[in-house]
């Protein structure tokens, strides 16, 4: 019987900075504190479901360089006993291990990336062998920041292959993609969402797979996230659309089922950080969908997770084992977001 996640694609070195403020060009900001972490949608996704303590076989696919970070990141998944047999180091010298330099405001948490893409660039369908895992599910993430995935061949992205082979070898899959003007952005998710069993992404995202705009004016639109989330299940996924943004989430399912589940309200001396709390959500909601839970219960604990991840301001570090991460929305409340 299949059983653990199997996460590919961005395995990244976030090195988060606080600021005291986002500078005009040509002007100064001052750094009050720096760390470094894990980042990327399947290595943060990967980091938190280990801090959630789950039970069931962690495995990463990916390349990083041959250098120091590579290593780095070699020894942190082990550490957090995720399996990296598929996580190999890419000898090409023109390909570090990918990071990003992640710029916090303290008083917002609002953040700005500047990244290096890496030997994240270089990662393509054939780096990744399916009969070499047991895994349940697949997850892949990001589109749009996968250079070789996101590339076409005969009319279709590789990461549509690679999605499809995984439904072929017996695994559901999951796509996240990255806030990114890319010109292709629609094109190259498309290719993806008829292989692609649940989508997680946030609004701006939805709205650039789609062409609509689900914030109007700064406030989330509930019936245009809604008609995006149809719209997605209509051009090819499988079982769940999500999206998710500050407020809360919208969730439209085949069957014609939609809910929408408020954020936790946080005090503001909360939020340390939201640098991963999008990967914190859909490790919570993929926890949920891999354990078989109830939909609804799945966007809780994912919103829970997103919380839990704003207490800290690295990716992974403010995740909590599962039972506690749950209890921070009694503790705290959820938004009413009609």
């Amino acid at each position: 019987m299949r059983s653990g996640i199997l996460a590919a694609g961005n395995f990244i070195i976030d090195y988060v900075k606080i600021i005291d403020t986002y500078p005009d060009q040509d002007t100064l900001a001052i750094i009050s504190a720096e760390t470094a972490s894990s980042g990327g949608g399947p290595y943060n996704v990967l980091k938190d479901l280990s801090a959630m303590g789950v039970a069931y076989p962690l495995e990463a696919a990916g390349l990083v360089g041959a250098d120091a970070n590579g290593k780095w990141i070699l020894n942190d998944c082990a550490e957090a006993h995720i399996d990296t047999r598929q996580l190999r180091q890419c000898e090409d010298a023109r390909a570090p291990t990918s990071y990003t330099d992640a710029m916090t405001v303290a008083s917002t948490g609002r953040r700005t990336f500047f990244h290096q893409l890496g030997a994240n660039a270089l990662f393509s369908d054939e780096d990744l062998d399916f009969t070499r895992t047991n895994a349940r599910h697949f997850h892949l993430a990001y589109l749009m920041l996968l250079d070789a995935m996101d590339s076409f061949v005969g009319g279709r992205t590789r990461a549509s292959l690679t999605l499809e082979r995984a439904r072929s070898a017996g695994l559901e899959t999951s796509v996240d993609i990255v806030t990114s003007r890319n010109p292709q952005f629609r094109e190259i998710t498309e290719s993806a969402l008829p292989y692609t069993c649940y989508l997680v992404l946030n609004e701006i995202e939805a709205g650039r797979a789609t062409g609509l705009e689900l914030r109007p004016g700064g406030r989330i639109d509930l019936a245009v996230a809604e008609f995006a989330a149809k719209q997605l299940l209509a051009k090819g996924v499988e079982k769940q659309v999500v999206i998710h943004f500050v407020e809360g989430a919208v969730l439209a399912d085949g069957g014609g089922q939609v809910l929408l589940q408020g954020s936790l309200n946080l005090p503001q001396d909360f939020v340390a950080g939201a640098t991963g709390a999008g990967d914190a959500f859909a490790a919570g909601y993929l926890h949920g969908v891999h354990e078989s839970w109830p939909t609804k219960l799945r966007l809780e604990l994912a919103v829970c997770c997103a919380a839990a991840c704003l207490s800290h301001p690295t990716p992974s570090k403010g995740l909590a084992p599962v039972e506690d991460c749950l209890k921070l929305m009694p503790k705290y409340g959820v938004r009413d977001i009609g």
